[in-house]
């Protein structure tokens, strides 16, 4: 086994792999990280790269995303250090007492916030079905889009940053919004009068749009534990016609639900930018999988629906994140935790997980 590399950076993809050159030779210009730092960018995951080099060895400090595995053999020994380049860290949370794990904390808040605007905006605007009867310029069937008014009320599930950001636009976009959040009284100091907090069993029943900006926690013993959070149960409260949005992590909200309460008429519209087991999902599909999981077929065939626009149902491939400013960004920020890495004396990061309390 060798060591080549001083850090490398795994599911680089795109214009956010050359950011993270272009940011890192900055850094390294400045002399806030050594000139003869050895690093990677690629686009693989953590075990496609080993299955292809097996005899690398990960250097102590890496960064990557959702969709790679870290292996038991790189948490022996020393303790390594872990940049997940995500606002999410559900994939990894469980390993904080195993590694020092950071986070993009500041991650592509305005291009998810705008996402779920345009999520709002399709569904509310029936973009489907107003797209299929131009057509034929069909003006006498068509049903009405729902006008977003000061009368309509929006539910903002999580507000931390991008929470906030999605509450801001909502706003300025003639709703009247509300949040619901665990840390409502911590966040009542940081946000004042700004953000008006209810309970979720009234944010169930009274909301118009419900969009779902919380991250997941799998943690059972966690006061943050949120898998299954919208439940079928849960939202069959809701209003009739109730349009749903989710942009941080499928399992909060199954496509098993959201599919049975949009087939009867009790969710109105769908926005997706995620989905459950978001990797067993792609790889079903792309490899035309057979499956028996009622989530990964209720997925499925929600995409179906989109695809055809046969329903007020919009989906992207976990795709919020992906402005030209946000890649930007997001490199920006990795080349910043390194630069604290290496202040730190290569022993942690200014801020890591946990960063909220584990227990119940």
């Amino acid at each position: 086994m060798s060591i080549n590399y001083d850090i490398i950076h795994f599911e680089a993809l795109g214009e956010e792999a050359r950011h993270l050159i272009d940011e890192t030779k900055a850094a390294q210009e400045c002399g806030l990280i050594p000139k003869d730092l050895r690093y990677l960018v690629i686009p693989e995951t953590i075990q496609e790269f080993l299955r292809r080099n097996p005899g690398e060895e990960l250097p102590e400090i890496i960064s990557a995303k959702t969709h790679s595995v870290i292996p038991a053999s790189y948490l022996s020994g020393s303790k390594k250090s872990i940049i997940t380049r995500s606002a999410g860290y559900d994939h990894i949370e469980t390993l904080a007492d195993l590694a020092n794990i950071t986070s993009l904390r500041n991650y592509c808040v305005n291009s998810v916030a705008q996402t779920t605007m345009k999520f709002v905006y399709a569904t509310a605007g029936l973009l489907n079905h107003y797209t299929l009867n131009a057509v034929t310029f069909e003006r006498n069937m068509t049903s009405s889009f729902m006008e977003l008014t000061s009368d309509r009320i929006a539910t903002v599930f999580g507000v931390g940053k991008i929470g906030q950001r999605i509450y801001e636009l909502l706003k300025a976009n003639g709703l009247t919004a509300q949040a619901v959040d665990i840390r409502e009284n911590e966040l009542r100091d940081l946000y004042g009068d700004s953000v008006k907090f209810v309970s979720k069993e009234e944010a169930i029943k009274n909301s118009d749009i419900i969009i779902n900006a919380m991250n997941l926690t799998r943690i059972p013993d966690s006061i943050f534990y949120n898998e299954n959070y919208f439940s079928e149960e849960v939202l069959r409260q809701g209003k009739k016609g109730l349009i749903f949005i989710n942009i941080t992590r499928g399992e909060i909200a199954p496509e098993a639900g959201l599919l049975h309460l949009y087939q009867e008429g009790i969710i109105g519209g769908i926005g997706l930018d995620v989905f459950t087991a978001e990797n067993d999902f792609s790889q079903s599909l792309r490899n035309q999988k057979t499956t028996s999981d009622e989530n990964l077929l209720a997925a499925r065939r929600l995409l179906e629906m989109a695809e055809d626009r046969t329903a007020n149902i919009y989906v992207q491939p976990h795709q919020a994140f992906n402005s030209d400013l946000a890649a930007a960004a997001k490199a920006s920020d990795t080349v910043k935790h390194m630069i604290e890495w290496f202040k730190c004396g290569k022993t942690g990061f200014d801020e890591q997980l946990p960063y909220y309390g584990k227990a119940g």
